[in-house]
């Protein structure tokens, strides 16, 4: 690949990078599987691996695995880090358990699962999907403590309301993206995607997610559990303080998004954005930031403010970082290996391949961007990969701006789609919910693809009814 520069002792055609991609990814299931191998190595495994294959040289080998790896791991370290210290504070406080009993009392057991993951919708709208969900984890784990059963039933439905947020729906980054790059108006790219959203998460969230979940009996995971460092730590926080810091960084992060979209609709943007008060607003509403903005103010509210020796406030920071350290490490790993399908160059040529065949614009759109994200995980690149490829044709055409919108949509519905061993969200789902990779298979892989079914049935709708009124 250019960008990486990297040293090529020969190159496979489209026909070869496709089948090394389907030879890797089985293998690495049978690593797994068959041989119960660590997720960690397997990936490492399998990555130098299909890369050798591929023909890179061993003197690139490294750059090719440091460019999933790095890039995942720095996006998702500090998220989850942050994230993680959250909710050891809201967990180890009582605080979770609290807002969970507060919430069951208010909706009942049978509809605590719903709630939940409505709560979750409203927070994915500004907040990525790996951040939202950490923050999340406490109150899922409590709320299934509290309702007894299965405890996935109650939890996917969560993970699901995060990502349909986070592919639809500006502001986070696939959709606006592949709306800047086709030209499609940001404004009704957010309303339709936010319509989208909420349709896929009823039907895919609530309707299908519970009943996969009830088929598998996965013990709430002990990951933010601290019940040895919980005595002289617990106290009686009030569910205003506990939803205070919940909601703090969701504002935060608006208060950057705000920023940029009234940036974006002024003449002078660059000039706006530059001014020192905005950009060190918007530096107050960067994910990483806001999150640690709320660490803080919890250590005060929670902590200091509660009575609590500073030791013990540290000791408590501290134990969240020791459990997530596999997670953090299997998740780029998983971001190592979809990285080295991409260096080979596997997503390009299939891509191309498919947009050469002179299939209507919608259903090539939707095509190539499933195939780019299961032939190498990234839902980002998938987008931004099949809004590149079909920019001209776009262009060329005479279409409205909401059959644009449309294809917009058919975009971002082929890249969420069957979410497998080389996506790192799949094995954070997987961590965090402590299913092996069998049973992430059948769960999140399965609501993922039913999840680009939909939109793309959606993206149809909205084309047909475009085109007839254009």
């Amino acid at each position: 690949m250019d960008e990486l520069n990297l040293v090529m002792n020969w190159e496979l055609g489209t026909v070869g990078l496709l089948l090394l991609a389907v030879a890797a990814v089985a293998v690495l299931l049978v690593m797994i599987m068959a041989f119960k191998m660590h997720a960690f190595l397997a990936l490492m495994i399998t990555s130098i691996g299909t890369a050798l294959i591929a023909g890179i040289a061993p003197g690139s080998l490294m750059d090719a695995l440091s460019f999933g790896f790095n890039s995942t791991l720095g996006n998702v370290m500090l998220l989850v880090a942050l994230g993680a210290m959250l909710g050891r504070m809201i967990e180890t406080s009582g605080g979770a358990q609290l807002l969970a009993d507060r919430m069951i009392d208010l909706v009942g057991e049978k509809r605590a699962g719903l709630g939940l993951s409505l709560a979750s919708l409203l927070m994915g709208f500004p907040i990525f999907f790996d951040a939202g969900l950490v923050v999340m984890l406490p109150i899922i784990y409590a709320v299934s403590r509290r309702v007894g059963g299965s405890f996935l039933s109650i939890a996917l439905p969560s993970a699901v309301a995060f990502s349909a947020m986070h592919i639809f729906a500006p502001p986070h980054p696939g959709p606006v993206a592949a709306s800047t790059i086709v030209g499609a108006d940001i404004g009704l790219v957010m309303l339709v995607g936010l319509v989208f959203a909420v349709i896929i998460w009823f039907l895919v969230g609530t309707l299908l997610a519970p009943r996969l979940g009830m088929r598998l009996d996965v013990p709430i995971p002990t990951i933010l559990d601290s019940t040895s460092e919980k005595t002289g730590f617990e106290s009686t926080p009030r569910v205003s303080t506990i939803i205070g810091l919940l909601v703090l960084p969701l504002l935060l992060i608006l208060l950057n998004t705000g920023l940029n979209t009234v940036g974006a609709a002024r003449p002078d943007a660059e000039a706006f954005l530059a001014d020192p008060i905005v950009s060190g607003l918007r530096l107050l509403g960067e994910t990483p930031v806001a999150l640690l903005i709320t660490v803080v103010v919890s250590m005060f509210v929670l902590g200091w403010g509660a009575g609590k020796k500073g030791t013990l406030i540290e000791k408590i920071v501290d134990s969240a970082l020791g459990p997530i350290c596999s997670v953090v490490l299997v998740t780029g790993a998983g971001g190592m290996f979809g990285g080295v399908l991409r260096v080979t160059g596997i997503g390009d040529a299939v891509a191309g391949s498919l947009n050469d065949l002179g299939l209507p614009v919608i259903v090539a759109a939707f095509l190539i961007a499933q195939i780019v994200r299961i032939a190498q995980g990234s839902a980002t690149v998938a987008l931004t990969t099949a809004a590149s490829l079909m920019v001209g044709v776009i262009a060329a055409s005479d279409f409205s701006q909401l059959e644009i919108v449309a294809i917009v949509m058919a975009m971002s519905a082929g890249s969420v789609g069957f979410s497998h061993v080389n996506d790192s969200g799949f094995w954070l789902v997987s961590r965090f919910f402590g299913m092996d990779m069998k049973q992430t298979l059948s769960t999140w892989t399965l609501i993922q693809g039913a999840m680009a079914i939909v939109g793309f049935v959606l993206s149809l709708v909205l084309f047909g009814i475009a085109s007839a009124v254009s």
